[in-house]
């Protein structure tokens, strides 16, 4: 179905990332990829998950260091001339500032998370932009903090209501050129970026209780939704936020 399609996954940091489960899916349909890895000690992690992907690039990239992303695109450009996905999937809070009150979160952690979870995002659409030449898909993850109050997740949810907000900003302002772009919002899953949420366990339970499936969703389900997106068949969605949560933002 993706057959001659070649894309970027960005989040890579486990086998249990939802990138990689995305990284996953979309490869076994046939598509190309490209991954990154955040710094040299993430690298021994990533790498032999990007051998497994059979992915053709392997860069590394942190948001946070002035060119890296623009460096990445660089490499895309040369290697390839053309790019018909982006998959972003990073988010990132400071400790203290996650676990503290919203109202109390420093500047600098509002900064922070805000560039790393949300403007990337952004800067990543105005890179692949002219790299789109025949369309594409933007796909980024959020969470059901965005829209309601979920306990412990504090800071994050103003951070996700800002990324969800981009997407519908930027799927105005792209679609004129055939790119399309979604949020795609999980329900909790045991990543190494969910583990830093305080009490992450009782709202993992929480979840599966309330779900009305009675379970949690794992990274495959969230990678198919993520190809089904990428895909063709979704020619007529854009701008919107795909819930993969066995149902939980339904219930009160």
């Amino acid at each position: 179905m993706l057959r001659g399609r070649r894309g970027l996954v960005v989040g890579i940091a486990n086998e249990h990332s939802i990138a990689f489960g995305c990284a996953a899916t979309l490869r076994a349909l046939g598509a190309e990829i490209g991954v990154t890895y955040l710094n040299e000690k993430a690298e021994r992690f990533v790498r032999p998950l990007a051998e497994r992907l059979e992915a053709s690039l392997c860069l590394p990239l942190d948001v946070e260091r002035p060119g890296e992303l623009e460096a990445v695109f660089e490499t895309i450009r040369q290697r390839w001339g053309r790019l018909d996905f982006v998959v972003h999937s990073i988010a990132f809070a400071p400790r203290e500032d996650l676990h503290g009150r919203v109202i109390d979160v420093s500047a600098e952690g509002f900064a922070r998370a805000m560039h790393i979870s949300c403007w990337s995002f952004l800067r990543m659409a105005h890179l692949a932009e002219p790299l789109m030449t025949e369309g594409g898909v933007l796909v980024t993850m959020s969470y059901y903090g965005a829209d309601k109050v979920v306990e412990n997740y504090n800071i994050m949810g103003p951070v996700k209501a800002a990324l969800e907000a981009s997407v519908r900003y930027a799927a105005n302002e792209l679609g004129a050129k055939g790119i399309r772009v979604f949020a795609l919002s999980p329900g909790p899953l045991r990543t190494r970026a969910a583990s830093g949420i305080a009490h992450f366990d009782e709202l993992i339970e929480r979840a599966r209780e309330r779900a009305p499936q009675g379970r949690l969703v794992d990274i495959a389900e969230v990678g198919r939704v993520c190809a089904f997106l990428v895909s063709p068949a979704s020619s007529g969605m854009t701008g919107d936020t795909i819930y993969v949560d066995a149902g939980l933002h339904n219930v009160a």
